[in-house]
């Protein structure tokens, strides 16, 4: 069921704007136009944990404007649905976008979309400019203080299919300090693989201490009454760039 055999029911896996890429940062375009990203957070409404059998994800109340990233390269602001994240097995592989080939243990996804534009999130999805993803990779070291909250709650989500409570959590706390990027268009990295998303991947990765990142491996993909499979590797590989130019935010 892996990624190799997801086009025969989803034939977009092959298509011209397909993600996670491998961002050669030497062929990055810095791109002077390009705004600061902006991200208002503050008013932010966490509503419940899950694990969905390919992630752990957080949902967020999505039905006004205060939750939203602008600036960077949208014309609209877009609102926070969710978060997610991918990792592996072990340190040297997890995240799903690679830095001059290099992947990172871990990779958060901000899950955002143009609720100017479309009437639902599902709408958004599926339209070309719908979706604002920030990616921001995962670095084993110190650990990260507000992660914990986070990770203290992985237990109640264990099995897939499982949903917990996980009020009041901000993810601004979850970002580095520079929000320096690159951008370019792609698409969800799940099935359906909609070509809907634009890229906001950030330069700067957090850090994360090991004992944290194990509580991530310790998920699974099967539900209670499965034989059970460890959660890891849940990353897609870099697909094609086809083409496609990978624009940055700031002089290399």
């Amino acid at each position: 069921e892996g990624p190799s055999e997801w086009h025969k029911a989803y034939p977009i896996a092959q298509g011209n704007r397909q993600s996670p890429i491998d961002i050669v940062s030497a062929k990055a375009v810095y791109d002077p136009n390009l705004k600061p990203l902006i991200i208002s957070y503050e008013s932010c409404t966490s509503l419940n944990i899950s694990n969905n059998g390919h992630s752990v994800m957080v949902e967020f109340e999505d039905s006004d404007d205060k939750t939203a990233i602008s600036g960077g390269p949208f014309e609209n602001p877009f609102r926070l649905k969710q978060f997610h994240f991918h990792w592996g097995i072990k340190h040297s592989q997890g995240s799903e976008h690679t830095i001059d080939g290099k992947p990172f243990p871990c990779e958060l996804h901000l899950v955002h979309w143009n609720a100017r534009k479309y009437a639902t999130f599902g709408e958004a999805a599926a339209a070309p400019d719908g979706l604002a993803v920030v990616g921001v990779f995962l670095e084993i070291g110190k650990e990260h203080a507000s992660m914990n909250r986070l990770t203290d709650a992985l237990y109640m989500v264990k099995f897939k299919g499982t949903k917990a409570q996980f009020r009041s959590f901000n993810p601004k706390c979850l970002l580095p300090l520079s929000l320096d990027y690159w951008t370019y268009l792609g698409s969800l990295t799940t099935p359906p693989l909609s070509e809907s998303v634009t890229w906001i991947v950030l330069k700067e990765p957090i850090t994360i201490s090991e004992k944290q990142l194990e509580k991530f491996r310790m998920l699974l993909f099967t539900s209670e009454e499965d034989q059970r499979i460890q959660m890891v590797n849940n990353f897609r590989p870099p697909q094609p760039l086809k083409g496609r130019v990978v624009r940055a935010s700031f002089k290399a």
